[in-house]
């Protein structure tokens, strides 16, 4: 739950921050992170780094990889922080993870029938304000099969989430979402008309959340700048070149847009192919 010595990450450099971007402290940060492996980026430095640059309330991380009993002290009591995961039944897959300053009312692995729990990517923390669900979406590429159980549960999500909003709760949710909502949100839309992450039907389901009154706060922020991406593929040395996707989201229900101060992009941020995200909530948890 708690604790890590922070000199245990002595000779590790605090990650750089992108000088456009104001983090304030007079409100609650919640970052989101694809970390392609919490063991990885830990090794690195770059987690307990994030930590003490940043000093989030909430840090969500997708892609852990990881099981409990496989981390070590260091990265299971980090001191400040409560954790909780949830993992895949399958090692060195998948994952999700919340440190978190503040103790939530509630917390729960699963949503819906339980049917998407088994890939561990799902993590609900009910914080009385709002509900905030860090999410590691299917990603699609490598078959028709994992397409057609990633739009399963993309539709399986929303219908949870609308059910909750309509039950009176506000709802923040972050992950890797793993599809490029347009054109301005990857480097190379027409190359990749065809490629999983910038389908039709995927784009059409982000269109289904804001058109029902799901915001996707960096946008409302920054609505027109390209050149804004969260993802780079390492094979290729894409970040060398910016030549990204924007993939990874804070979306929060229209009637909590009001508490809304900040989303950003924390671009220089490096330790994994993805770099966090953030959003600054006028709430206390």
């Amino acid at each position: 739950m708690a604790c890590f010595d922070s000199h245990s990450s002595v000779g590790h450099c605090s990650p750089a921050l992108d000088s456009s971007v104001i983090i304030s402290h007079m409100s609650t940060t919640l970052l989101s992170w694809n970390v392609n492996g919490l063991r990885a980026v830990h090794r690195k430095g770059e987690f307990p780094a994030i930590l003490s640059a940043v000093s989030p309330d909430v840090l969500c991380m997708q892609e852990t990889k990881s099981q409990p009993d496989q981390l070590t002290k260091a990265v299971l009591e980090v001191e400040g922080y409560e954790a909780h995961f949830a993992s895949a039944e399958r090692k060195g897959y998948s994952g999700v993870a919340v440190y978190t300053k503040a103790a939530p009312k509630d917390v729960s692995t699963t949503f819906g029938d339980g049917s998407w729990d088994n890939e561990g990517r799902v993590l609900r923390l009910d914080y009385g304000e709002f509900v905030l669900y860090n999410v590691y979406f299917p990603n699609g590429r490598s078959s028709k099969e994992r397409l057609a159980y990633k739009m399963k549960f993309y539709d399986a999500f929303f219908e949870h989430i609308e059910s909750e909003r309509k039950a009176g709760l506000n709802i923040v949710f972050c992950g890797d979402v793993n599809t490029a909502h347009n054109e301005i949100d990857l480097a190379r839309p027409k190359e990749n008309q065809k490629t999983s992450g910038f389908l039709p039907e995927e784009r059409e389901w982000m269109d289904k959340l804001v058109g029902n009154g799901y915001v996707d706060t960096f946008r409302t922020f920054v609505p027109d700048e390209t050149g804004h991406y969260s993802y780079w593929d390492q094979m290729t040395r894409a970040r060398d070149r910016n030549v990204g996707w924007r993939i990874d989201y804070f979306f929060v229900n229209e009637e909590l847009m009001d508490r809304v101060s900040n989303a950003f992009i924390l671009s220089d941020v490096m330790g994994s192919d993805h770099c966090p995200i953030g959003l600054e909530l006028s709430v206390d948890l």
